[in-house]
């Protein structure tokens, strides 16, 4: 599977990068733009940094959501209801669970050709002030884990194109506007918090936010831990639920 969709990309791959722009223009416009109105913010552990290398690893667990997002959703949509791909690949020694681990493992790659790009953004522009900031890339991998499987559990559940706007309107949208991106949580009541932790996005924005920051404390290991379970539970939904659509 990994094959056969770096085939398909081989003269389209501007279509790769394209969810990278986003979270760019997000970084230029609010990171620097709307920084030099808000000044510096102090981070959980009393650290004081500058407004843009506060957003920054935030739009980095952003980018990294595009990439898993925009091939398990829309990619894997068609493959699936339209185009019928996983029918003729069943025809051949390959099962469900290969169809599911051969997408997961491309869109991860997907992920992490965002990830890198925006860390190289990151670097350039002078945003990486921690040395734990190598370990930045490797923990976009948890990050790409965790929202690879849900994509892939959450297409299996959808019916038309239509309903593309439940997933994105009701669940992604909130998420990037609430788990911590653009200000600290802890202005929300202790309610909303609450409900903030339990996405994944809010994981890997302080899990990413701790490396390239230097903020890192013993709570870094429980976001790794949660995106890990994460990514497994819903790995294990999405093969369950791909094996009934496609063995009947």
């Amino acid at each position: 599977m990994v094959q056969r969709n770096m085939l398909v990309y081989r003269h389209s791959w501007i279509v790769i990068f394209s969810g990278f722009f986003e979270p760019l223009f997000y970084l230029l416009g609010i990171g620097y733009g709307l920084g030099t109105f808000v000044g510096d913010i102090t981070l959980a552990n009393g650290q004081v940094v500058p407004y843009a290398v506060f957003v920054a690893p935030a739009l980095l667990a952003q980018s990294t959501m595009n990439g898993a997002i925009s091939e398990t959703i829309f990619n894997v949509f068609f493959k699936l209801n339209f185009e019928k791909i996983y029918d003729a690949v069943l025809a051949t020694p390959l099962g469900v669970g290969d169809i599911a681990l051969g997408e997961l493992m491309w869109a991860m790659i997907r992920a992490t050709i965002y990830a890198v790009a925006f860390i190289a953004v990151m670097l350039v522009m002078g945003l990486l002030i921690s040395p734990w900031a190598v370990l930045a890339l490797p923990a976009t991998l948890f990050c790409s884990l965790a929202f690879c499987a849900a994509g892939l559990a959450t297409t299996t559940y959808l019916r038309t194109v239509q309903d593309f706007d439940l997933p994105f309107g009701l669940v992604i949208m909130p998420m990037f506007l609430f788990s911590g991106t653009f200000f600290p949580i802890t202005i929300y009541p202790e309610w909303l918090q609450f409900l903030v932790q339990l996405t994944p996005l809010y994981h890997c924005v302080e899990l990413l936010r701790g490396l390239t920051t230097g903020a890192v404390e013993p709570t870094i290991l429980a976001h790794v831990g949660y995106l890990a379970v994460f990514g497994s539970v819903g790995m294990v939904i999405a093969r369950r639920r791909l094996a009934a659509k496609l063995v009947k």
